[in-house]
């Protein structure tokens, strides 16, 4: 899959891309350090802006697919949302990322309603301090605990390694249509999904 730049229809945002095959540890530094700065730490999440990255409709690849269960006890599937767009973001309770842009989520999330579908996936907690998380922040979406790594893997081709928070948005497909590898905001997320509806 290449993720290269590709301009939003109503932003001009900075895309940036991670070529396939490196091997880049992200986490946080300092909360100026761009993305490429925070290789090599050990704190464990992305810091700073989200580098954001879209791919053209005739670049993306297959389609993802991966059954799994939420936290509340529901089956879902990615493929069963389809033509519904899907913005997947991994996040876990700790990461100060993930807590600045839980509120901006929500408010996308609660703007797009049945337009598109969120999911969370938490990939470090257990359940109890992924609910408690999901409880503090009123996360309106399905979560998940990717326990086993199955959601990290599929988004493997799409995201760098231990990218936390991560942020992917789907086409009605179930194809990898943007990404967004660190902290995402409100307008810049709002714009990836308009962008993708708008297809």
């Amino acid at each position: 899959m290449s993720f290269g730049r590709s301009p939003l229809n109503r932003r001009t945002l900075f895309a940036s891309a991670i070529a396939a095959g490196t091997a880049v540890l992200v986490s946080a530094c300092s909360e100026n350090d761009e993305l490429a700065d925070q290789a090599g730490s050990d704190q464990g999440y992305v810091s700073g802006s989200g580098v954001v990255s879209q791919v053209a409709v005739d670049k993306r690849g297959e389609a993802l697919d991966l059954s799994f269960e939420t936290l509340d006890g529901k089956s879902m599937s990615l493929a069963d949302l389809r033509p519904t767009p899907v913005v997947i973001n991994l996040w876990y309770a700790a990461c100060p990322p993930c807590r600045k842009e839980a509120p901006d989520l929500k408010s996308v999330a609660d703007g797009f309603g049945d337009k598109a579908q969120f999911i969370g996936v938490n990939v470090r907690d257990q359940a109890a301090a992924a609910n408690a998380f999901i409880s503090n922040y009123q996360v309106p979406y399905p979560n998940m605990l990717d326990s086993n790594g199955e959601m990290v893997s599929l988004l493997s081709g799409v995201l760098p390694p231990q990218a936390t928070p991560s942020t992917v948005v789907l086409d009605a497909k179930g194809r990898a249509a943007a990404r967004v590898v660190g902290e995402v905001d409100a307008s810049t997320l709002k714009g990836l999904v308009e962008d993708v509806l708008a297809e």
